[in-house]
């Protein structure tokens, strides 16, 4: 799994963004790819999925 921070992530829309721990790299993050609730500045582990734009993260919860 990848450890990263939640760089934003907008509730009511249901997705967001996720700042990878090693290298730094964003991947999108939608709520169905939620495991636990985030907010901004949490600490997270994820999966990477390949989306339709690119890797998306999934499996997310709190670190």
């Amino acid at each position: 799994m990848n450890r990263g921070t939640v760089k934003f992530f907008n509730d009511s829309k249901g997705f967001g963004f996720i700042t990878d721990e090693e290298s730094n790299k964003e991947y999108f993050v939608h709520a169905n790819g939620l495991i636990d609730e985030i907010r901004e500045n949490d600490e997270v582990v994820f999966d990477l999925e390949e989306g339709r734009k690119g890797l998306n993260a999934v499996n997310v919860k709190q670190a």
